[in-house]
């Protein structure tokens, strides 16, 4: 890519980086956070260090010139959604395998946000328990207003169910962290790469989805799971029910994306056209028990049967 296409192009993703950092003071910060790390990865990956440099400070001060006093914290969300970034473009500069690319974006993001949670109890005394039960008593207030219809809601929505509801709520507080860290890095390298890949950069990819295997050590993992959950089940406090309760849904979508895995190795072997395996993807996504497909796969040779010559 010529100097000058590269300048106006890293304009331009300068540009997407600024408002995507105005979308955090905005109504729809949610879906500008699960973007924000995107422009940075494309940025790093094309730029010298010098070059980042001068992108990044120039669109932080513009953005708390535009946001005025809500945008006195936009550059340490900038930092914050900076550093995965880098770690990301870094990777990507090196050629490192993808799936390690995610993983380790993954993992930066989620010790940011532990570094941040302990940051707001130290500095600013924020009590995540206490917010969360604020927030489902808001949640459940115009259930509240409806007991007049309804008289069986006072029964139900008692102080002694909100505080069980928001102690549930923050035991499983470590398992949102993990799915949100990972998915923030899967959708930015899932638009990064291509993006890169057009701007003339050799980007590594992921393996293709039929061969998408797990390891077979996670099958006793997963049975320790269910042994603890069995135990757990009779009373479902403590360190234990945490673990059960984050480990549980983690596994679970292990095993959907193995699933996943198994669909599109069926497809390709069946020779389908490749739209079907990406329905029944969707099909295996909204249907949850359907993951008993990549235990068996996983458990059982169930690929090297399919593939066997028959005789």
């Amino acid at each position: 890519m010529n100097r000058l296409k590269l300048r106006w192009t890293s304009i331009a993703w300068s540009m997407a980086y600024l408002l995507l950092l105005l979308s955090l003071i905005t109504s729809v910060r949610i879906i500008g956070m699960l973007f924000l790390i995107v422009p940075v990865v494309v940025l790093y990956s094309t730029l010298t260090l010098r070059q980042f440099i001068m992108h990044m400070v120039p669109v932080w001060l513009v953005a708390i010139i535009i946001a005025g006093q809500a945008g006195l914290f936009l550059p340490i969300l900038g930092v914050f959604f900076m550093i995965p970034g880098i770690v990301m473009g870094r990777m990507y500069k090196k050629f490192t395998p993808a799936l390690r690319i995610i993983i380790a974006g993954g993992i930066t993001t989620l010790i940011e946000l532990l570094v941040l949670l302990v940051a707001a109890r130290v500095m600013f005394d924020f009590s995540l328990g206490a917010y969360i039960r604020d927030v489902i008593e808001i949640s459940v207030a115009p259930m509240k207003a409806m007991a007049d219809v309804n008289p069986e809601l006072n029964d139900i929505l008692t102080p002694e169910y909100i505080i069980g509801l928001s102690n549930y709520t923050l035991m499983l507080i470590p398992c949102a962290l993990i799915i949100a860290s990972f998915t923030m890095a899967v959708i930015t390298h899932a638009i990064s790469r291509p993006l890169l890949e057009s701007m003339g950069y050799s980007v590594p990819r992921l393996k293709p989805a039929r061969d998408w295997r797990l390891p077979s050590s996670m099958i006793w993992y997963y049975l320790i799971a269910v042994f603890l959950e069995f135990i757990a089940s009779t009373n479902m406090t403590g360190v234990l029910a945490a673990i059960v309760l984050n480990f549980m849904p983690l596994i679970h979508i292990a095993f959907t994306i193995q699933t996943i895995g198994f669909v599109f190795f069926w497809a390709n072997h069946r020779k389908w056209n490749s739209f079907l395996p990406f329905l029944l993807s969707i099909v295996v996504v909204l249907i949850p028990p359907l993951r008993i497909i990549g235990i068996l796969d996983l458990a059982f040779p169930l690929r090297e049967y399919i593939t066997r010559p028959k005789r």
